[in-house]
Protein backbone atom coordinates (compact mmCIF):
# COMPACT_ATOMS: atom_id res chain seq x y z
CA UNK A 1 0.00 0.00 0.00
CA UNK A 2 3.13 2.48 1.52
CA UNK A 3 5.75 2.30 -0.65
CA UNK A 4 7.78 4.58 1.66
CA UNK A 5 6.71 7.40 4.70
CA UNK A 6 8.53 10.84 4.38
CA UNK A 7 8.08 12.86 8.41
CA UNK A 8 9.32 13.51 11.39
CA UNK A 9 10.05 11.32 14.21
CA UNK A 10 7.66 11.79 16.97
CA UNK A 11 8.47 8.34 19.56
CA UNK A 12 10.72 5.78 19.33
CA UNK A 13 11.03 2.55 21.30
CA UNK A 14 13.47 -0.61 20.99
CA UNK A 15 10.99 -2.04 18.22
CA UNK A 16 8.56 0.86 17.05
CA UNK A 17 8.32 4.42 15.63
CA UNK A 18 5.87 7.12 15.90
CA UNK A 19 6.69 8.80 12.66
CA UNK A 20 4.17 12.17 11.63
CA UNK A 21 3.08 12.98 8.19
CA UNK A 22 0.59 15.26 7.43
CA UNK A 23 -0.58 15.79 10.94
CA UNK A 24 -1.06 11.89 11.43
CA UNK A 25 1.14 9.39 13.41
CA UNK A 26 1.71 6.12 12.04
CA UNK A 27 3.26 3.35 13.90
CA UNK A 28 5.86 1.60 12.37
CA UNK A 29 8.10 -1.55 13.84
CA UNK A 30 11.35 -1.45 12.69
CA UNK A 31 14.54 -3.16 13.69
CA UNK A 32 16.80 -2.64 16.67
CA UNK A 33 19.54 -1.99 13.74
CA UNK A 34 17.18 0.88 12.07
CA UNK A 35 16.72 2.28 15.53
CA UNK A 36 20.51 2.70 16.27
CA UNK A 37 21.07 4.34 13.21
CA UNK A 38 18.23 6.95 13.25
CA UNK A 39 19.20 10.68 14.41
CA UNK A 40 16.17 10.80 17.50
CA UNK A 41 12.87 12.22 18.18
CA UNK A 42 12.49 15.41 16.20
CA UNK A 43 14.75 14.23 13.16
CA UNK A 44 13.36 13.92 9.74
CA UNK A 45 13.49 10.45 7.76
CA UNK A 46 12.28 8.18 4.91
CA UNK A 47 11.38 5.09 5.72
CA UNK A 48 10.69 2.39 3.18
CA UNK A 49 7.60 0.24 4.59
CA UNK A 50 6.35 -3.17 4.60
CA UNK A 51 2.43 -3.49 4.88
CA UNK A 52 0.54 -6.68 6.86
CA UNK A 53 -3.40 -6.31 6.43
CA UNK A 54 -4.70 -9.00 8.85
CA UNK A 55 -8.64 -10.23 8.91
CA UNK A 56 -7.20 -8.44 13.11
CA UNK A 57 -4.97 -6.09 12.60
CA UNK A 58 -3.24 -3.91 9.86
CA UNK A 59 0.35 -3.36 10.67
CA UNK A 60 3.85 -1.35 9.22
CA UNK A 61 7.07 -2.59 9.05
CA UNK A 62 9.86 -0.08 8.29
CA UNK A 63 13.36 0.22 6.41
CA UNK A 64 16.04 2.87 6.02
CA UNK A 65 16.84 1.23 2.78
CA UNK A 66 15.19 -0.50 0.06
CA UNK A 67 17.88 -3.07 0.23
CA UNK A 68 16.67 -3.83 4.03
CA UNK A 69 13.09 -4.08 2.46
CA UNK A 70 13.77 -6.02 -0.07
CA UNK A 71 15.88 -9.00 2.27
CA UNK A 72 12.93 -8.56 4.36
CA UNK A 73 10.22 -9.76 1.91
CA UNK A 74 12.28 -12.30 1.02
CA UNK A 75 12.73 -13.24 4.66
CA UNK A 76 9.01 -13.72 5.35
CA UNK A 77 8.55 -16.48 2.27
CA UNK A 78 10.07 -18.51 4.61
CA UNK A 79 7.94 -21.11 6.73
CA UNK A 80 8.23 -20.38 10.19
CA UNK A 81 9.77 -16.90 9.53
CA UNK A 82 6.89 -14.27 9.50
CA UNK A 83 7.58 -10.23 9.86
CA UNK A 84 8.73 -10.83 13.92
CA UNK A 85 11.22 -13.44 12.91
CA UNK A 86 12.79 -11.40 9.53
CA UNK A 87 13.05 -7.81 12.03
CA UNK A 88 14.73 -10.46 14.87
CA UNK A 89 17.22 -10.94 12.09
CA UNK A 90 17.49 -7.95 10.80
CA UNK A 91 17.94 -6.40 14.13
CA UNK A 92 21.17 -8.34 14.44
CA UNK A 93 22.60 -8.35 10.43
CA UNK A 94 22.80 -5.76 7.44
CA UNK A 95 21.04 -7.13 4.69
CA UNK A 96 24.42 -7.93 3.18
CA UNK A 97 25.40 -10.00 6.17
CA UNK A 98 22.03 -11.83 5.80
CA UNK A 99 22.97 -12.77 2.13
CA UNK A 100 26.85 -13.14 3.03
CA UNK A 101 25.70 -15.79 6.34
CA UNK A 102 23.20 -17.51 3.42
CA UNK A 103 25.20 -17.88 0.77
CA UNK A 104 28.21 -19.41 3.22
CA UNK A 105 25.57 -21.76 4.69
CA UNK A 106 26.20 -20.08 8.14
CA UNK A 107 23.13 -21.02 10.32
CA UNK A 108 24.85 -20.53 13.19
CA UNK A 109 25.39 -16.27 12.35
CA UNK A 110 21.95 -16.40 11.54
CA UNK A 111 20.60 -18.55 15.13
CA UNK A 112 21.99 -15.79 16.58
CA UNK A 113 18.78 -13.40 16.49
CA UNK A 114 16.18 -13.82 19.04
CA UNK A 115 13.90 -16.23 18.46
CA UNK A 116 15.27 -18.27 15.56
CA UNK A 117 16.57 -21.41 16.27
CA UNK A 118 19.12 -23.81 14.45
CA UNK A 119 16.20 -25.56 12.22
CA UNK A 120 14.93 -21.99 11.48
CA UNK A 121 18.27 -20.65 10.54
CA UNK A 122 19.06 -23.76 8.01
CA UNK A 123 15.72 -23.29 6.48
CA UNK A 124 16.68 -19.53 5.64
CA UNK A 125 19.27 -21.00 4.09
CA UNK A 126 17.80 -23.95 2.08
CA UNK A 127 14.90 -21.43 0.69
CA UNK A 128 17.08 -18.27 -0.34
CA UNK A 129 20.32 -19.21 -0.98
CA UNK A 130 18.83 -19.51 -4.87
CA UNK A 131 17.03 -15.71 -4.61
CA UNK A 132 20.08 -14.31 -3.04
CA UNK A 133 24.13 -13.55 -4.84
CA UNK A 134 27.54 -13.12 -4.42
CA UNK A 135 27.14 -10.35 -7.02
CA UNK A 136 24.20 -8.76 -5.17
CA UNK A 137 26.27 -8.01 -1.90
CA UNK A 138 29.36 -7.40 -3.25
CA UNK A 139 28.18 -4.69 -5.10
CA UNK A 140 28.55 -1.33 -4.48
CA UNK A 141 25.04 0.35 -2.95
CA UNK A 142 25.89 3.97 -4.53
CA UNK A 143 24.59 4.23 -8.11
CA UNK A 144 27.24 6.10 -9.17
CA UNK A 145 30.16 3.98 -8.42
CA UNK A 146 28.30 1.01 -10.03
CA UNK A 147 28.34 2.96 -13.29
CA UNK A 148 31.65 3.83 -13.38
CA UNK A 149 32.90 0.40 -12.74
CA UNK A 150 32.91 -2.81 -15.22
CA UNK A 151 31.01 -5.31 -13.57
CA UNK A 152 32.12 -8.61 -14.76
CA UNK A 153 35.57 -7.62 -13.97
CA UNK A 154 35.18 -6.39 -10.62
CA UNK A 155 33.10 -9.02 -9.68
CA UNK A 156 35.90 -11.77 -11.09
CA UNK A 157 38.20 -10.39 -8.90
CA UNK A 158 36.37 -10.30 -6.09
CA UNK A 159 35.58 -13.86 -6.26
CA UNK A 160 39.07 -14.57 -6.59
CA UNK A 161 40.16 -12.94 -4.09
CA UNK A 162 37.26 -14.78 -1.72
CA UNK A 163 38.00 -18.30 -3.05
CA UNK A 164 41.97 -17.51 -1.59
CA UNK A 165 40.71 -16.04 1.25
CA UNK A 166 38.79 -19.92 2.31
CA UNK A 167 41.51 -21.77 0.82
CA UNK A 168 43.81 -20.27 3.76
CA UNK A 169 41.23 -21.42 6.47
CA UNK A 170 39.21 -18.39 6.54
CA UNK A 171 35.37 -18.83 6.90
CA UNK A 172 33.07 -17.79 4.16
CA UNK A 173 31.24 -15.56 5.52
CA UNK A 174 34.44 -13.56 6.89
CA UNK A 175 35.97 -13.80 3.89
CA UNK A 176 32.89 -12.36 2.48
CA UNK A 177 32.58 -9.42 4.86
CA UNK A 178 36.15 -8.82 4.26
CA UNK A 179 36.16 -8.68 0.74
CA UNK A 180 32.97 -5.98 0.71
CA UNK A 181 34.83 -3.73 2.54
CA UNK A 182 37.72 -3.25 -0.30
CA UNK A 183 37.54 -0.64 -2.59
CA UNK A 184 38.39 -2.05 -5.58
CA UNK A 185 38.91 -0.63 -9.00
CA UNK A 186 39.69 -1.95 -12.75
CA UNK A 187 43.03 -2.13 -12.49
CA UNK A 188 43.12 -3.93 -8.87
CA UNK A 189 45.00 -7.45 -9.06
CA UNK A 190 43.27 -10.47 -6.93
CA UNK A 191 46.87 -9.99 -4.48
CA UNK A 192 45.97 -6.07 -4.17
CA UNK A 193 42.44 -7.04 -3.72
CA UNK A 194 43.79 -9.67 -1.02
CA UNK A 195 46.08 -7.91 0.80
CA UNK A 196 43.92 -5.63 1.85
CA UNK A 197 40.74 -7.68 2.54
CA UNK A 198 43.22 -9.37 5.12
CA UNK A 199 43.31 -6.45 7.25
CA UNK A 200 39.69 -5.99 7.61
CA UNK A 201 39.80 -9.82 8.92
CA UNK A 202 42.59 -9.17 11.27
Amino acid sequence: MYAYLKGTIEEITEDNLVLEVNQVGYNIKVSARTVNALQGIGSFVKIYTYTLVREDSFSLYGFLTRDDLNIFKKLITVNGIGPKGGLAILSIMSADELRFAILAGDAKAISKAPGIGAKTAERVILDLKDKVSLDEALAPKDETSIASLSGEDINNGKNEAIEALVALGYSASDALRAVKQVTITEESSVEEILKAALKYIF
